[in-house]
């Protein structure tokens, strides 16, 4: 009898009551004709492959990681919390050795939103992957996280969430920013001084198909995370690098996928994107699950899949190379990197704007980053919309020296209320939360 190598435990939830619109790519269906498949495959009936239903994340959940104006409670709509509690439920079954490995394959997504939170973004409100993580670390102490992001489209909320964090390395390979949204994650964009150089990006040419991406995984994410041996590794498993994928321009492959899976050994696989709900998720999703568990993946394949319509072309190739060449080179000289650039600092200043582009809100946020020898340093955000609302919000990290937390709860409470509608404090050294 067929059995799973791996026990896999997998979460879905398809989100039947949220919808940007009904024809909207981000909707229902995309889980439905995956779950569709999955029982025409018998995949629930092989012994070593559970199913699980989501928990519902927290108020606290949602503020260890979010500044959410005005509150929590105004701003994520009840689906985003359970399809944030499905990724919490998938790591707490691989945490509690219920399962090897656990795939939450759930909706809304979430890699699109920042740490601040005025709206919908990119389709996200909240950052599921951090939502759970920070749930991990509450519960389980603080682990070493790696989060490699697949998505087609750059994982700039995950990257804003974690610039300035040492404990959480974040790779993203994506197409290129200067030809899709969100238009950022080049290899330029390092981190910040706390973390310089575990913030990575490989951004990738239109039309990188199969051979591209795993020459990334080979050359450039497997030796990382060798060398950075985290505790976990979480894959941000977005499917939209599908060559069906209509709002993008990639020719990865089901078989792409499953090897990809193989190869980087996830413990967690959260969905992001993907919106070829009959050419391709059936199938990644499929291919995907048959990987972490260990299992024969070489018949799946999509019915159009054309292996000579989507060889990489050579030029390709050689420049995604030079790309691998450039980032594996910044990784190795991330400290004398810098140390040449916050040698003399005290302070790092990032100006940001941000666009909401489904609630249609601009936002300007300042961002200063405390350069301390003792710890990462103080984050300080003060951020405004078109709308009139401002905000001042303030990290404390979990690493924090006295000096660093004495100095964010001084700016919190001496906070001019007259110039801001909110402020907000995360004490992450003491898992406290504060907002007035």
């Amino acid at each position: 009898m067929l059995k799973a190598k791996n026990k896999l435990g997998l979460v879905f939830f398809p989100a039947f009551d949220w919808a940007i619109s009904p024809t909207h790519p981000e909707r229902e269906e995309r889980l439905l004709y995956t779950m569709d498949q999955l029982q025409e495959e018998g995949i629930f009936d092989i012994p070593g492959i559970e199913v699980f239903n989501p928990s519902i994340a927290t108020e606290e959940d949602i503020s260890r990681v979010h500044f959410c104006y005005p509150d929590v409670k105004a701003r994520v709509p009840q689906s985003h919390l359970i399809s944030a509690g499905g990724a919490i439920r998938a790591a707490e079954a691989v945490l509690n050795k219920e399962v090897d490995k656990s795939f939450a394959i759930v909706r809304p997504p979430g890699h699109h939103a920042h740490k601040v939170v005025y709206g919908d973004k990119g389709f996200c409100i909240i950052n599921i992957e951090a939502v759970m993580i920070e749930n991990i670390r509450a519960r389980y102490g603080n682990k070493r996280v790696a989060i490699i992001d697949t998505d087609c489209h750059h994982g700039d909320g995950t990257q804003d969430i974690y610039w300035n964090d040492k404990d959480t390395l974040f790779i993203s390979f994506h197409q290129d920013g200067r030809t899709l949204y969100p238009g950022t994650g080049s290899i330029e964009e390092l981190g910040g001084p706390g973390a310089f150089g575990y913030n990575i990006n490989i951004p990738l040419p239109p039309k990188t198909g199969e051979e591209g991406f795993l020459y990334v995984l080979d050359n450039v994410v497997l030796p990382i995370l060798e060398e950075y041996k985290p505790d976990l590794i979480i894959n941000s498993a977005g499917q939209d690098n599908h060559f069906t994928d209509p709002i993008t321009n990639m020719n990865f492959t089901a078989q792409g996928y499953a090897k990809l899976n193989e190869k980087l050994n996830p413990d967690i696989a959260v969905l992001e994107g993907g919106y070829s709900i009959e050419g391709a998720l059936p199938y990644v999703n499929l291919g995907i699950i048959l990987a972490m568990s260990g299992l024969d993946y070489s018949g799946v394949q999509e019915p159009d899949y054309d292996p000579v319509k989507l060889k990489q072309p050579q030029e390709l190739t050689e420049y995604i190379k030079k790309t691998c060449d450039a980032v594996y080179s910044n990784w190795q000289r991330r400290e004398e990197i810098a140390h040449h650039l916050f040698k003399d600092k005290k302070v790092v200043k990032r100006e940001k704007k941000i666009y909401y582009d489904t609630s249609s809100i601009l936002e300007h946020q300042t961002e200063r980053i405390t350069v301390c020898h003792s710890c990462s340093g103080l984050i300080v955000h003060e951020s405004g919309t078109d709308y009139g609302q401002r905000l001042l919000a303030i990290t404390i990290p979990r690493d924090a020296c006295n000096s660093c937390l004495e100095q964010g709860y001084k700016l919190y409470n001496e906070a001019n209320m007259k110039s801001f509608s909110r402020a907000y404090l995360q004490d992450k050294a003491n898992d406290k939360h504060y907002a007035k």
